[in-house]
């Protein structure tokens, strides 16, 4: 496996092997989570979106303190990365920025950034899954709210959470007590016959996937207070990964025995749009 480094000693960039690549101990991504990131997906070697995930990654940098990442620079890192690595016909693209070199404490030292283009397999998912609810909110007031950072351990703790309890996915409440996000996810629900997302006010990360549902098959975006759960009849969950998959189960409860009528129909506006030979 090949990956992509700019920075740490790698200048404007460069192709190495996986076992080859190295990036300082220091580095503030390490340890302090100071970077951002990026995951696309990338069929027959066309990465899906990626001006759209490039944007976002510029949102979030700006949203953490970071300097402006060079996304010139790093789309360039995708072509290398996708052309050295032929054998991953269907791949997860994961482009992670850090703020470089640093101290060893949340302060920040002037210097370039890191850059990683890595690449791995990316299997198919199921058309349905089931989620299990994570125990601790989202705040959507923090300062990291709807940033997409390397800070992850939330997710972590609450994915293996829900795996525990044979879900694929767990789902976060906000402080305020109403639906936010997926550990990697957004998520869609029909409620009283309406197809509804948690607005970006509630806390969730500005998900691509989600934002093309939006564009091209359409929801109201509204606060969805946990307590109406129950009264769900169709849910289904956004991502890069899953594209839009339909959720049967929360937390063991049955919300509908498969995708129901509005789902399938975002599923196969998603898929056949996306399959398109358009610029996203």
């Amino acid at each position: 496996m090949k990956v992509w480094i700019a920075g740490a000693g790698y200048g404007r960039g460069a192709v190495v092997d996986v076992s080859e690549a190295r990036i300082p101990v220091s580095d503030h991504g390490i340890t302090v989570g100071d970077g951002v990131f990026e995951t696309v997906l990338s069929r027959s070697g066309r990465p899906f979106a990626l001006t759209r995930h490039l944007r976002r990654l510029a949102r979030s940098a700006e949203g953490l303190g970071m300097a402006a990442p060079d996304l010139d620079l790093i789309a360039e890192g995708v072509a290398q990365a996708v052309a050295a690595n032929p054998e991953l016909s269907d791949a997860r693209v994961r482009i992670t920025v850090t703020d470089g070199a640093g101290p060893l404490g949340s302060d920040r030292s002037p210097g370039e950034q890191t850059m990683i283009v890595a690449m791995g397999s990316f299997p198919g998912v199921p058309p349905q899954t089931d989620v299990a609810l994570a125990p601790w909110p989202r705040n959507e007031f923090g300062a990291l709210a709807g940033l997409k950072t390397t800070s992850y351990a939330d997710n972590v703790r609450a994915l293996a959470h829900a795996k525990a309890r044979g879900a694929s996915e767990a789902l976060f409440r906000n402080v305020s007590g109403n639906l936010c996000e997926g550990t990697g996810s957004n998520v869609f629900v029909v409620l009283d016959g309406r197809l509804v997302t948690p607005p970006l006010s509630a806390g969730p990360l500005a998900g691509i996937t989600r934002e093309l549902v939006l564009e091209w098959y359409g929801a109201a975006e509204e606060d969805v207070p946990m307590e109406r759960l129950p009264e769900v009849s169709e849910m289904f969950l956004t991502s890069t990964g899953r594209d839009v998959q339909a959720v049967l189960h929360v937390d063991g409860k049955r919300v509908s025995d498969g995708p129901g009528p509005i789902t399938l129909e975002a599923m196969k506006v998603f898929a056949e749009r996306s399959a398109a030979d358009i610029d996203p």
